[in-house]
């Protein structure tokens, strides 16, 4: 009997949406999430039209929905019962695999970017989508599934950043696949083998792994359905764009982007999608676009205080509907909302504003500048001939800090103003051959910060130091600097630091700094309390600008402090700031020391 077709007005999804939009539930749902919602109902107005032929065929949606009641829950107050998915999961998954092509049946969606708070039964459900991808995913014209073609050699990549989580959620699926007499052809034959490393479909082949950073072949051939999970986690966009490159051989592939919000939110690529994600559901222009690209973002909105209890179902859907599961979560926000401000502990409110209320944060815990400073960092940098005019002729410290040879080195001249500011110009040096690799890693524009001066492309690839020296050469015979000495890392600098020298005919021209928390000290701290009191002056660099945003400190058991990157090998650089440093340690202590006699003397400003 040939199924009638809808409009999908009276579908559970939109009966949700319009809930959402004006209805019983709009208090409950944050911007993003009112917005989505009426993206879902302004294009069931416009479906199979000229301009948008897309259609919403609900025996597609409903296949996906109905697949969730075979799976069996493997964890947590339902385990051993069926998959019951709420309104708010139903409009998702509609959403997703309901919207067809309206010829070809091929699925709307090829993307999808789903946020929600930590304890919302993320990885269940993506979990279940897993198996249904390697067992019922399938494409057929419009309302008619009795041509359903199922995906031959399905191929479904379980990704996350570490191993541990991307098995979290393939352990999953095998134990619900194990579990689940559903999952199952008529008499319980099972479809899946199910081995340590890879689910196999019987009869049609394919592949179900957990594919992570970690993995040591993590080329995926043609995925048919790529998950990737807690994007927040991840430094890179490494595992995403895999898993993007990899489309154009499927006829509807589905990278499955599930995450809540994280820390550092300037570096990470999590963020960076999100915020296009969010012009999407903003911008009807890129909505018109971005066509085949879901997006669901539940988090409290910008306004919102996290003290009001009120607003904390807009990142927490579950907790909108009365259940066991429900108010046993709703438990533990309250439990961790408690520990956290009453403790008052800077980390604790963080962890609760990130994964309970999906609201991200600037920087990582122990950020070397705040937000304020950051400002003011941004406040002290003047134009190039303006801080040219006011250090022309004056005595300075330069610095420098040389990274590995094949990344990038910072430089530096620092300036103790007749008026008691402190003037610093910071400089970088990229191996030009590897500078494309870097603006990919890094995620920031050095080619075309070199061409306009911010920093300089030495040939080959790896950087050629000599650039560091010529660099304050140049400032000597362009600017008439004075250089009193040049302080260092000695980190791969002794041959530079020697030539230096030797050049100079001076063995004291060269001074090396030492690298901890004691010996930065007074230039870490130093910096940070001028820069507040409005008496540093930065010349104009958005690489230095950049390099402020990643540092972090490391404290010691006595209190002293320096700068450091995250991680050793990561791409949040820091080495002209570095550099500046290692100027500014000398500079302070000159500042603080007592004159000797023979300054005395030297002065005039003495009796007998």
């Amino acid at each position: 009997m040939p199924v009638r077709k809808q409009t999908g007005k009276h579908h559970p999804a939109a009966v949700y949406a319009k809930q959402v939009v004006s209805g019983k539930l709009r208090p409950f749902c944050g911007k993003y999430e009112i917005l989505a919602c009426q993206r879902f109902l302004d294009d069931l107005k416009r479906q199979g039209t000229k301009d948008f032929p897309w259609v919403f065929d609900a025996t597609r949606a409903d296949r996906v929905i109905a697949w969730f009641r075979r799976c069996i829950q493997v964890r947590g107050p339902y385990a051993g019962q069926p998959v019951d998915l709420q309104p708010w999961q139903v409009f998702d998954q509609s959403n997703i695999y309901g919207w067809v092509h309206k010829d070809t049946g091929v699925r709307r969606f090829t993307r999808t970017y789903n946020k929600r708070a930590r304890g919302n039964v993320k990885s269940t459900e993506v979990s279940c989508k897993c198996l249904y991808h390697m067992c019922a995913d399938a494409i057929y014209p419009p309302y008619q599934p009795e041509l359903a073609q199922f995906e031959m050699e399905p191929e479904v990549e379980c990704a996350a950043v570490d191993r541990g989580q991307a098995k979290r959620v393939y352990d999953d699926a095998k134990k619900i696949a194990k579990a689940s007499p559903g999952i199952a052809k008529p008499g319980y034959k099972i479809r899946l083998t199910v081995k340590e490393t890879r689910v196999f479909h019987k009869t049609r082949g394919g592949f179900m792994r957990a594919l992570s950073k970690d993995t040591d072949n993590k080329d995926s051939g043609a995925p048919s359905y790529f998950e990737v999970d807690e994007y927040h986690a991840h430094k890179t966009s490494e595992i995403y764009d895999l898993g993007l490159n990899s489309f154009g051989k499927r006829r509807q592939p589905l990278l499955d982007v599930i995450t809540t919000a994280g820390d550092d939110a300037e570096h990470k690529p999590c963020k960076t999608e999100e915020d296009y994600c969010k012009r999407i559901l903003e911008d009807p222009a890129v909505q018109r676009e971005e066509t085949r690209y879901f997006v669901m973002i539940r988090e409290i909105d910008e306004e919102d205080n996290p003290h009001e209890k009120s607003c904390w179902a807009k990142a927490n859907p579950v907790i909108r509907y009365p259940g066991e599961y429900g108010d046993t979560l709703l438990e533990q926000i309250e439990t961790e909302y408690t520990t956290a401000y009453g403790s008052g502990d800077a980390e604790k409110i963080r962890k609760f504003l990130t994964r309970r209320l999906c609201r991200w944060q600037s920087g990582s815990v122990n950020r070397y500048l705040a937000e304020p400073q950051l400002a003011a960092v941004k406040e002290a940098m003047i134009p190039v001939d303006e801080f040219a005019a006011l250090t022309d002729g004056l005595a300075c410290h330069c610095g420098f800090d040389l990274g590995k040879r094949v990344d990038l080195s910072g430089v530096a001249a620092v300036f103790d103003l007749p008026d008691g500011r402190i003037a610093i110009k910071m400089h970088g040096f990229v191996p030009e051959n590897g500078a494309a690799r870097h603006e990919h890693t890094d995620r920031v524009p050095y080619l075309a910060w070199a061409k306009d001066g911010y920093c300089t492309l030495t040939p080959g690839d790896v950087t050629d130091n000599s650039y560091v020296h010529n660099w304050i050469c140049e400032g000597e015979q362009a600017h008439n600097w004075q250089v009193d000495e040049v302080d260092y890392d000695g980190h791969n600098a002794t041959d530079l630091a020697i030539q230096m020298c030797e050049e100079r005919s001076n063995d004291d021209f060269c001074v090396e700094i030492r690298q901890t928390c004691a010996g930065l000290n007074g230039a870490t701290k130093g910096f940070r309390d001028l820069l507040m009191e409005q008496k540093i002056v930065l010349e104009y660099n958005p690489l230095a600008y950049w390099c402020c945003c990643n540092a972090i400190e490391v404290i010691n058991n006595f209190g002293d402090i320096k700068l450091s990157k995250k991680h050793k090998d990561d791409s949040q650089r820091i080495d002209p700031l570095a550099a500046a440093m290692n100027a500014l340690a000398r500079v302070l202590v000159k500042r603080s020391a007592e004159p000797s006699l023979a300054d005395v003397i030297a002065s005039g400003n003495w009796t007998m």
